[in-house]
């Protein structure tokens, strides 16, 4: 499958250029970034080409993988998507519900497959959790946590990027504890609260239509000793927390190409697809309605 890459950022530089450069069921066609010099440079280094028009590489590709803010992925994911190309997409889908309709739209139209990178949903040890626990269910509660320092950090931290610091935790790590706990406890029903804590940090609370709760604690702003990830949940089955470690960025997105590959290839919907990334901005848009009606 000819692919291109759409942007030019840390991301794209530390994980996606090279995964698609030595994924052997890619052919990596080019890179568009909205500086074309830092697209040159990262080109170069990866042995493909630059492209200056970002509608001359949707011509030339098959797909595009997605390493953009997400009000600019929103966009330009339905040109690629009306280009006829598959869609390989980072979180959050789009910063607006109406964005990630448009996206969601225009993926159905064109009859595209779609794979939105939620990271932890492509390492094996997780992916395994979550499909048991689904299995399994009978949840009553679950918590999840995501603590980062991307703001806390002395000196410069790769990913304090614009839109982090406009849109916070909620919307940056928010995606990846929604994308372990939707399948396991089901759809949500309603967000029944949500409020700040220190810095950047919110507290989010989620009834789900299964019947369980669920809390979200979330941070870009943490101290660097309080940093990590996890998900407990507790039911009748007893308690079970997230394994932790087992992969890595570069490991996860290879398998989020494999999936879009499949997906492309037998026409069968991904379960983390463009329509699973609309629900994830659905419930954050709920979440920040809240918050920006509560005291700060």
């Amino acid at each position: 499958m000819r692919i291109g890459l759409l942007g030019t950022g840390p991301w794209a530089q530390m994980v996606h250029a090279p995964v698609l450069e030595a994924h052997e069921a890619l052919d990596f066609v080019g890179v568009w970034g909205r500086r074309p010099e830092a697209a040159k440079e990262l080109a170069d280094r990866h042995g493909t080409r630059a492209y200056d028009d970002v509608d001359a590489l949707l011509t030339d590709v098959d797909a595009v993988a997605v390493a953009l803010p997400p009000d600019v992925q929103a966009q330009l994911a339905v040109r690629a998507a009306g280009a006829g190309c598959h869609l390989l997409l980072d979180k959050p889908v789009a910063a607006t519900v109406a964005g990630a309709r448009a996206v969601v739209r225009a993926a159905q139209e064109a009859g595209i497959a779609s794979v939105v990178f939620f990271t932890t949903r492509y390492v094996p040890e997780a992916g395994a959790w979550i499909a048991e626990q689904a299995e399994t269910g009978g949840w009553f509660t679950g918590h999840a946590q995501w603590l980062g320092d991307v703001f806390h950090s002395t000196g410069d931290h790769p990913f304090a990027t614009p839109w982090r610091g406009e849109k916070g935790a909620l919307w940056d790590v928010g995606p990846h504890a929604l994308s372990v706990l939707l399948p396991v406890l089901g759809d949500v029903r309603r967000v029944t609260a949500a409020a700040h804590g220190p810095r950047d940090t919110v507290h989010v609370v989620l009834d789900h239509v299964d019947g369980a709760s669920s809390t979200l604690t979330l941070s870009l702003t943490a101290p660097p000793a309080a940093t990590g990830a996890g998900v407990e949940l507790r039911g009748t089955a007893g308690v079970t927390r997230l394994p932790q470690g087992g992969g890595d960025a570069a490991g996860a997105l290879t398998r989020a190409a494999d999936e879009l590959l499949a997906s492309a290839r037998d026409g069968r919907p991904h379960a983390c697809d463009a329509a699973f990334g609309l629900r994830v901005t659905e419930i954050l848009a709920d979440a920040e309605a809240l918050l920006a009606g509560g005291a700060h």
